[in-house]
C-alpha cells in the first residue's frame, strides 16, 4: 500500500508557496519529502529532487518507490543547480539551508531571473539573502513566517526584478509592509534582537533593530 506523506510546519509552509500546475526544481532535497508530497496532493505537474550527496537521493529513491510516485519525480546527482536550466522547471525550491548556500546557487545559475519562481527558506544569513537578491537582479514578491519546533522560520518567494530598496534593518526583517502584519512577525523580531545583543560587536544594520 502506497504511504501517505506529513510534512512539518516549515515544509508545509514551503508548499503552499508552490502555485498549482508548477514543474519544480527542489534543491538539497534530502530525502524528497516535499517532492512527494507535492505529487501526492495534486500540486505540481513534475519535480526534479536534486541533491549534493548519493545518500540522501538513496533515501529519497526508497521513498519514492514506497509512495509509488515515480511517474512523477525525477532524482538529480548535482551540485545546486548544476546542470540544469530553465527548461527543467519554473519554480525553484530552496529550504532548510543557510542563506550564504542559497546566495552560491542562485550566483551560479543567472538563468533563475528569467521568469523562474523562486521559493527560498534560509535557516540563517537571511540579511545577506535578501541584500544579495536586492542587488542581483530579484525582487522579494511575498514574505512568511512560520514556527516549527518553537523557532520562527522566514518564507520568501522571488523572481527576477527591481527591487524596492531595504533599510538596514529591514535586511534582517524583511520589508515592514510584507511582514509586519503576521502574526508572529513580533516573535520573529524578538527572537532578531536577542540575537543581535549577543553579537558582539554587532553592526549597524543589527544596532538598528534593537
Amino acid at each position: 500500500m502506497n504511504m501517505t506523506i506529513h510534512l512539518s510546519p516549515r515544509l508545509d509552509a514551503v508548499a503552499q508557496a508552490v502555485p498549482p500546475g508548477a514543474c519544480v526544481i527542489d534543491v538539497g532535497t534530502d530525502h524528497a519529502r516535499l517532492p512527494v508530497w507535492l505529487v501526492q496532493m495534486g500540486r505540481v505537474g513534475r519535480v526534479i529532487a536534486a541533491d549534493l550527496r548519493p545518500g540522501p537521493l538513496e533515501g529519497a529513491a526508497a521513498l519514492i518507490a514506497q509512495t509509488g510516485t515515480e511517474n512523477r519525480i525525477t532524482l538529480r546527482l548535482t551540485d545546486g543547480l548544476s546542470g540544469l536550466g530553465p527548461d527543467d522547471g519554473d519554480t525553484i525550491v530552496i529550504a532548510g539551508m543557510g542563506g550564504e548556500n542559497m546566495i552560491s546557487i542562485l550566483s551560479a545559475a543567472p538563468w533563475t531571473k528569467q521568469g523562474t519562481f523562486l521559493i527560498l527558506e534560509p535557516q540563517s544569513k537571511q540579511a545577506e539573502l535578501r541584500k544579495f537578491l536586492a542587488e542581483n537582479g530579484y525582487t522579494v514578491i511575498s514574505e512568511r513566517l512560520v514556527k516549527d519546533g518553537g523557532r520562527v522560520y522566514p518564507i520568501l518567494t522571488a523572481r527576477g526584478g527591481v527591487s524596492p530598496v531595504y533599510s538596514p534593518a529591514e535586511l534582517h526583517t524583511g520589508l515592514y509592509r510584507q511582514i509586519s502584519g503576521d502574526p508572529l512577525f513580533e516573535e520573529y523580531l524578538a527572537s532578531l534582537t536577542a540575537r543581535a545583543a549577543l553579537a558582539a560587536p554587532y553592526d549597524d544594520a543589527a544596532a538598528e533593530i534593537i
